[in-house]
């Protein structure tokens, strides 16, 4: 074998995509087009009909088209730039990327309704119950069927499950599409705010409740910002490289484990949904003995060995 082909075969690419990256794309593209066509009719309808639970649904649907666009956009720029040379672990981290600014705006979203929420509380106004319970009642039909289709590929990645350390949750989310769980999360939200504004509307018309319309979209904006910071939290850390801490311990025992080597640096990152990139340096074996001892552990896609 001549050098040329010996570097040839000994060299690898750098696409973290997630399996099903293309399927996830597909979906995220359907509800895109729902969300669309709903949002228009709600928020024309809450607009005419007076209601603010669901006008709020309304314009939360239509920050979520958005977020949504943005998370078909991602996916696509992703697999477009995959193979390119620009990006040094490759595009894996643009779904997170891109579920960091869903997060963001499910934030805003959520603090404009508990502010025109509690504007209403303040200053109530008539409501059209029957008419907006109507298109509560068919918006809440688009959400379902739209998180039908992202909850098919949502979050059903599973690592292995070595116990190693005593970690046994080790491997249940390392597969998370944080785009996919992004726009699920706006969905699911759209969802929420669509089942309080039917509630609020039914009490308004039975009851006589008119302040149950407005305090329904304050209780909605406080569980969607709870929401809202849990992806923040987690998109973030993908974004600054935070070390997954089940991974690194299980990397330790393999290697430190027989006694023969000792580990000096150690750093362990994702890169994309289900794929880890990770350094080592250690002293007391080979590279070829820290290879084998690591390749149990499935997340790690790059793995990069100094032996001081």
């Amino acid at each position: 074998m001549s050098f040329d082909s010996e570097i040839e075969a000994l060299a690898h690419d750098h696409v973290f995509l997630g399996k099903r990256h293309d399927e996830n794309a597909r979906r995220t593209l359907w509800v895109v087009a729902l969300t669309a066509v709903m949002m228009v009719g709600e928020i024309a309808a809450g607009l005419a009909f007076n209601s603010m639970a669901l006008l709020a649904d309304g314009f939360h649907m239509a920050t979520h088209a958005g977020a949504l666009g943005i998370a078909a956009i991602a996916y696509a720029y992703a697999k477009r730039h995959a193979h390119g040379r620009r990006y040094s672990f490759g595009t894996g981290k643009v779904g997170d990327l891109a579920g960091f600014a869903s997060a963001l705006v499910l934030g805003i979203v959520a603090l404009g309704i508990a502010f025109e929420s509690a504007m209403r509380l303040v200053d109530p106004r008539p409501v059209a119950f029957t008419e907006a319970t109507i298109i509560a009642v068919i918006g809440l039909g688009v959400n379902i069927v739209s998180a039908l289709l992202l909850g098919h590929g949502h979050d059903h990645g599973h690592g292995h499950d070595h116990h190693h350390g005593g970690d046994d949750h080790h491997g249940h989310t390392h597969e998370r599409d944080n785009n996919l769980r992004s726009a699920y999360l706006h969905v699911v939200a759209d969802a929420l705010t669509s089942v309080l504004a039917i509630a609020a509307l039914l009490g308004g018309r039975y009851l006589g409740w008119v302040w149950l319309d407005p305090l329904m979209g304050i209780v909605g904006s406080v569980v969607i910002a709870v929401w809202a910071v849990s992806l923040l939290r987690d998109t973030g850390a993908v974004l600054l490289d935070a070390t997954d801490a089940a991974i690194e311990a299980e990397i330790r025992e393999l290697v430190e484990g027989p006694g023969d080597a000792k580990i000096t640096d150690l750093h362990v990152w994702r890169v994309g949904p289900g794929a880890h990139s990770a350094i080592i340096s250690v002293v007391g074996v080979t590279r070829e003995v820290i290879c084998a001892r690591v390749k149990p552990v499935h997340e790690i896609e790059h793995l990069t060995v100094e032996i001081r």
